[in-house]
């Protein structure tokens, strides 16, 4: 049970922002010494570009403009301020510059961390090394997002509703899924989300089985199945994401003799691709990025049974023809090609 103290923590935490400049050349050396202090999580602000192995591990389209290197960079770091007084709150909202206030909550943490900096500056320029603080409120980011998303409608009768709201003006006809997708993808809002949703409302059948690769939250899965669908495997290479899957099967009382849910990567896992080819499915629903798509599509062909549809999504203008080349070359037929914004929808048929 929570005693007072922990119920004005919640209410009234308050935490500490400080930002630390540097160069990039020393980041890693001061990251290092902020963890002899037990400093973690730091986050690193900088114009150094990705590398292409870091494009390639993030499956990034397109790349947002970036400036150029200045061989400048932020370290920022959050701390518990515990119950500050009122002058030390009005210091802390002010974002002044430590090094110009004589006395100080975190003075010796502080000191700590000038010592630290010194003994960086003997291997590398730390550039101004100045920190820099300001205050912040104890806010759950991790939910935050929640004020964002309602119940809302694809197509003519799928109603997507968070599992914290109670949807209104639901018809007999309307059939309602719950999502809770925590940190995995998809809630539905999303226009490749919807773009499959209602490709699925096209070509689901009473019957059908179904694949899901890449399943994020489990919300094509759901569709699928409550579309009438009597059975679906689904898999993400995230296990949090599967986990965020499991949630919400059971928040739409969907047992597991109709639904199998696995961390596996079919691309890396050839052991995995065996197991997937002793069965076959109607529909082969994919909605993830365009360069995974194009080496995955000759991988699933194989599970997809004759007259079978292929639904895949995620995939920005600039590169569906790059997808549709892989599918043509996969021995697929390309049966419809969707846009909604930046964003297509592949529909093809085996």
């Amino acid at each position: 049970m929570a005693n007072g103290f922990d119920k004005w923590e919640e209410k009234h935490m308050k935490w500490l922002k400080y930002t630390l400049e540097t160069t990039t050349e020393a980041t890693d050396l001061i990251i290092d010494m902020l963890g002899e202090l037990g400093i973690y999580g730091v986050e690193v602000i900088d114009k150094v570009p990705l590398t292409e192995a870091e494009k390639k591990q993030m499956y990034v389209d397109i790349l947002p403009e970036s400036l150029p290197d200045d061989g400048k960079a932020e370290l920022v770091f959050y701390i518990s301020d515990g119950a500050p007084d009122e002058d030390s709150s009005a210091f802390y909202n002010s974002g002044t510059g430590i090094e110009n206030v004589a006395t100080f909550y975190s003075d010796e943490l502080i000191e700590k961390i000038r010592e630290g900096l010194e003994e960086v500056s003997n291997f590398a320029d730390i550039g101004s090394g100045a920190i820099y603080i300001s205050e912040t409120d104890n806010v759950d980011w991790a939910d935050k997002w929640k004020d964002y998303f309602h119940t809302f409608k694809i197509g003519k009768n799928i109603v997507i509703t968070p599992t914290w709201e109670e949807p209104e003006n639901i018809s007999e006809s309307d059939i309602v899924i719950k999502i809770d997708p925590g940190v995995a993808f998809g809630t539905g809002t999303h226009e490749t989300t919807r773009l499959c949703v209602e490709e699925l409302q096209k070509y689901v059948r009473e019957g059908s089985e179904i694949l899901d690769v890449g399943c994020g939250s489990a919300i094509l899965t759901i569709a699928a199945l409550k579309l009438g669908a009597k059975y679906a495997y689904a898999m993400d290479i995230d296990p949090v994401a599967v986990k965020s899957a499991k949630e919400n099967l059971l928040i739409n009382d969907i047992t597991d003799d109709i639904a199998k849910l696995e961390v596996g990567n079919l691309l890396e896992d050839k052991d995995l691709c065996e197991e997937l080819y002793k069965k076959q499915y109607d529909i082969v629903v994919a909605n993830i990025l365009a360069p995974v798509l194009v080496p995955l599509t000759p991988v699933i062909v194989p599970a997809l049974k004759e007259g079978g549809y292929y639904v895949c999504s995620g995939i920005v203008k600039e590169l569906a023809d790059t997808v549709i080349e892989a599918i043509t070359s996969s021995g697929l037929e390309l049966m419809s090609n969707t846009v909604d914004g930046d964003w297509v929808c592949l529909v093809a048929r085996k």
